[in-house]
């Protein structure tokens, strides 16, 4: 799996990036009403129980416009917090803060999302199966979803199309699964191998091939039970599948080694945050 790394570099460039879209082609135009050069000293805190996530993106926002402000940390990446929880203290010129605000909140509300809804993931598991994320990511932000996940307590999932081998259903469709499997066994080259089955009959098909994991997708409990079961001495098992807060308990129990949930990434609510005087 490709290493995620989240260098000084790539949250510069990238909150850089999330500036030059919110203030081409002039600027600010209503905090340049500002004209006050009083230092003030703003709080940011958070409207709800979260998982904090993404400080250094917002401090960075405001570095970027001002190198003078104080962004002063009161919680750490990774922090549960309740309601009211003061996270950071901001300190500067009135205008430049009011510039920087809405970026660096747009990057803690969503990286705080993403790892505060896979915490609940996590926390109904219990323990007995890893929840881990997928490739359905914003275009361009996997690496920061990601991220978020780790934040939550989940696991990473494949991060690209060459990090491991994933057959899926369009796959087998397009061709013959036990050729697939025995394609990508020959050229595995340290690869690991995933291999997707809807039904029991496809699991038994794939029996004592030598792959890694059985991905079982949207299968009954009672068939994810008897696959996992078949499964579990010899292959890592996973569960898949439009797998929510209400069913994840359950899929859970049936002893699957991980579940892949890719609302963790595509469809987190943001935290509620605010900035106060």
């Amino acid at each position: 799996m490709s290493k995620i790394k989240l260098s000084k570099d790539f949250i510069r460039n990238t909150v850089k990036r999330a500036l030059n879209e919110d203030l081409y082609p002039s600027g600010d135009i209503t905090s340049s009403l500002v004209k006050s050069k009083k230092i003030i000293k703003f709080k940011l805190l958070s409207n709800q129980n979260a998982i904090i996530g993404g400080l250094l993106f917002s401090k960075q926002a405001f570095d970027l416009i001002d190198n003078k402000i104080k962004f002063i940390t009161k919680k750490k990446d990774g922090s549960q917090v309740k309601k009211g929880s003061l996270i950071a203290t901001i300190e500067g010129k009135a205008k430049n803060i009011l510039i920087a605000e809405r970026v660096a909140l747009n990057f803690l509300s969503h990286i705080s999302g993403i790892a505060t809804k896979t915490n609940q993931f996590v926390k109904l598991a219990n323990k007995k199966s890893q929840i881990c994320c997928t490739r359905k990511t914003i275009p361009n932000l996997r690496v920061i979803q990601k991220y978020a996940v780790k934040l939550g307590g989940g696991i990473n999932h494949r991060f690209n199309l060459s990090d491991e081998y994933l057959i899926k259903d369009n796959h087998i469709a397009s061709s013959d699964l036990k050729k697939l499997v025995s394609l990508a066994i020959k050229n595995k080259k340290g690869k690991k191998i995933t291999v997707e089955v809807d039904n029991l009959k496809q699991l038994k098909a794939v029996m004592g091939l030598k792959f890694d994991t059985v991905l079982f997708d949207n299968m009954t409990i009672k068939n994810l039970k008897a696959g996992v079961k078949i499964a579990k001495k010899y292959y890592e098992t996973e569960a898949s599948g439009n797998i929510n807060l209400k069913t994840v308990k359950l899929i859970a129990a049936t002893g699957v080694d991980r579940i892949s949930v890719g609302s963790i990434t595509h469809s987190a609510p943001a935290v509620d945050l605010k900035l106060e005087l």
